[in-house]
């Protein structure tokens, strides 16, 4: 197995890192990778904000689902889906002027451009992911950054056509995390199909979670009797689930 694969199938998200530092030409291989990732028509919909501020670290660790291993994170990465500075490019330009020599109305960002843009962040992402891997360096995924959009475009100042899609929290991880299990993954005939999409049978769905069940019932809460109970009570109903709900429509309303 080559080393790629090998960083790829070895890694796992860390939320408990040692108190060192990361040095600068560590942090610029990260962002380099992430700008090397594949990207829509080479636009680059995607800015990278680096949380420095220890400050901004603790506000963080509150609005985002309350994780308190945020403000000890080195080294902090924001993606944002960008399509404010294409939609700032273009008015400067002189887009507007060429659309009224043209007799055509100027296009806003739309849905679409939203998505795509919230790709490129997330292919840029995992980029800079494995490429802290390869460099020893451990990381998690915020994906509770989409929530309380209010206290984070005031954060971080973000204008109408930015969307926080995802936050990344990377430093060494402790021995402990370093010889902690690796997560099992669901089996390939319940995710990868050919040509076309299969729903999943009662029978499927009890192959699937088995080993989950088995495992996790005696944490199930609320009485949850099975995995998809006990999913939906600690996620998919929680609050920080409704809230990012609520966040991400704001966002919408903003955008449009």
């Amino acid at each position: 197995m080559n080393e790629t694969l090998k960083t790829i199938y070895n890694r796992k998200s860390v939320r408990v890192f040692e108190d060192k530092e990361i040095a600068g030409e560590i942090k610029t291989h990260i962002i380099k990778s992430a700008m090397r990732a594949p990207t829509a028509g080479n636009m680059m919909l995607y800015t990278i904000i680096e949380v420095a501020e220890q400050s901004a670290k603790e506000t963080l660790a509150e609005t985002c689902d309350n994780q308190p291993f945020i403000a000890k994170s080195p080294f902090v990465l924001l993606f944002l889906a960008d399509y404010q500075r294409w939609y700032d490019y273009y008015i400067a330009s002189g887009v507007p002027e060429l659309c009224g020599k043209n007799n055509m109305e100027m296009r806003k960002p739309g849905e679409g451009d939203l998505f795509l843009a919230c790709c490129d962040a997330l292919i840029a992402a995992q980029n800079a992911v494995i490429a802290a891997e390869s460099l020893g360096l451990g990381s998690c995924y915020i994906g509770d950054i989409m929530e309380n959009y209010e206290a984070h475009k005031e954060l971080f100042g973000l204008p109408r056509y930015t969307f926080p899609i995802a936050m990344v929290c990377f430093g060494y991880p402790t021995e402990q995390q370093v010889k902690r299990e690796q997560p099992n993954r669901f089996d390939e005939r319940f995710i990868v199909f050919k040509d076309k999409y299969k729903s999943l049978s009662l029978y499927d769905f009890e192959e699937m979670f088995k080993e989950m069940d088995e495992k996790g019932s005696k944490s199930f809460i609320g009485g949850a009797e099975n995995s998809g109970q006990h999913n939906y009570l600690r996620k998919f109903s929680a609050d920080f689930s409704i809230e990012m709900t609520r966040s991400v429509r704001e966002i919408l309303k903003n955008w449009k």
